[in-house]
């Protein structure tokens, strides 16, 4: 089946890709309280937080993300890997032992993401794991350099899916914006795809064509618009004439902007009134369902508007212990919203991690970075409840060929706004892999 064929069975009725375990199966057994918790930020040493009674040596991990900057933001990651830390602590450990938890803040800049990366190798971590970093060429070389392997990034950048340490758990931007292209190639006519200036934005209009192109389609429109902007007039002008340059057909704009998406849809909806055919399309994290009530719902700009993601819809019971973790331990913190795709990733990130310690049984030497790196390089397969298929890291894997050796899930999901909600468009996933060996990534 074609690329093509795969996302046309997207609205007829399929099969559903069974949801984690449920009740006592997926919980940790109880075994007394371990906190082992701490908080970094980059440049400003360690926060300890509670210490218990600590039988064998810790499991020291390390996770960043950028916090309180003018761009892209994503406070929940770190905020739920600090959750999970003092749950899986208060429920026995790691396979019985500490979890310790640095998080860091990269600032969307590479100088803070070398620091952070310096900062875990200094504090001993054995992985980074559930993080977010526009700026591997900054910390990879450092990650590597200690071999200590990334499991779990955000999927932002390239870098991810061939750097012989990276473990990612989705497939990132390349599998979205694939997914997303070849479900527009039959219901577009003319894309405009408007995305940062930046180097990780120089590797997003490849991916978009090459799920166009397989559908038949013309290759996107590619507007470049600052990261930063607090105003998108001139950008949000140039992509709706774009897409309206066939009067017969309905145009889409894509907005890939991060979290300044919500910015550019404010100068969108302004200029729109000239172009009242073009609809709008995007990737999870771009948008989500509070960027839909504050747009307007079932009136605002994204009404009909396809949006491909990475996991199942958030009311699938393979998040549940998710969510009891995110009650028990960060409410109240409203930056962990369970829809959170960066708090999604993270979740499945630190679910791979206790799978690979698992596996290792009771080392005497205690967890390291080189026995994580021997299990997940030796074939080791690591479920995630449902949540992804079964992750499994070789090193040319299946879309090795087009530079992407470690991309190992490239299956998505698609989703539609309507009436103002964020459902799926089918349930189940599609796989990527056809559409991606044909990108031509720069």
């Amino acid at each position: 089946m074609t690329g093509r064929q795969r996302f046309r069975s997207m609205f007829l009725p399929g099969p559903r890709r069974a949801g984690g375990p449920s009740g006592p199966s997926r919980r940790l057994t109880a075994a007394g309280a371990l906190a082992a918790s701490a908080a970094l930020t980059a440049g400003c040493g360690v926060v300890p937080g509670t210490t218990g009674g600590v039988g064998d040596t810790p499991v020291t991990v390390m996770t960043w993300a950028p916090q309180e900057t003018n761009a892209t933001n994503k406070p929940g990651m770190p905020a739920l890997a600090r959750a999970y830390g003092r749950w899986v602590n208060a429920h026995g450990g790691l396979a019985g032992r500490p979890l310790n938890v640095l998080t860091c803040n990269v600032r969307n800049d590479g100088v803070s993401a070398a620091r952070c990366a310096r900062e875990a190798v200094k504090q001993g971590a054995v992985a980074v794991v559930g993080s977010y970093s526009q700026h591997a060429d900054s910390f990879l070389p450092v990650l590597e350099g200690a071999g200590i392997p990334y499991i779990g990034g955000y999927g932002i950048t390239n870098a991810e899916f061939t750097s012989p340490l990276s473990y990612p758990v989705n497939g990132g931007q390349p599998a979205l914006l694939a997914g997303l292209g070849s479900a527009l190639a039959e219901s577009c006519g003319p894309v405009a795809l408007v995305r940062p200036d930046t180097l990780a934005g120089d590797q997003l209009p490849p991916l978009l064509d090459a799920g166009l192109t397989a559908g038949g389609h013309a290759a996107a429109h590619d507007q470049l618009a600052r990261e930063d902007a607090t105003e998108y007039e001139g950008q949000s002008g140039a992509a709706l004439r774009a897409a309206s340059a066939d009067p017969a057909s309905t145009g889409c704009v894509v907005p890939a902007l991060g979290d300044r998406t919500g910015t550019f849809m404010d100068s969108f909806r302004r200029a729109r009134q000239d172009h009242p055919k073009v609809r709008t399309a995007t990737v999870l994290g771009s948008v989500d369902q509070s960027t839909l009530n504050t747009s307007g719902g079932a009136s605002g700009p994204y009404e009909g508007a396809y949006v491909t993601g990475w996991y199942p819809a958030v009311d699938d019971p393979g998040w549940d212990t998710m969510k009891e973790v995110i009650q028990e331990e960060a409410f109240g913190d409203n930056t962990v919203d369970p829809a959170d795709a960066g708090v999604q990733t993270t979740w499945i990130a630190y679910t791979v991690l206790r799978g690979i310690v698992e596996s290792l049984g009771s080392p005497e030497d205690g967890v390291s970075a080189s026995a994580l790196t021997r299990a997940l390089n030796g074939g080791l397969t690591v479920g995630t409840g449902g949540l992804t298929p079964k992750l499994r890291w070789l090193f040319q894997d299946k879309l090795a060929s087009v530079g992407f050796p470690r991309l190992v899930n490239a299956e998505v999901t698609l989703h539609v706004v309507r009436e103002g909600r964020l459902v799926s468009a089918r349930e189940g996933t599609v796989d990527t892999t056809p559409i991606l060996r044909n990108a031509r990534v720069r």
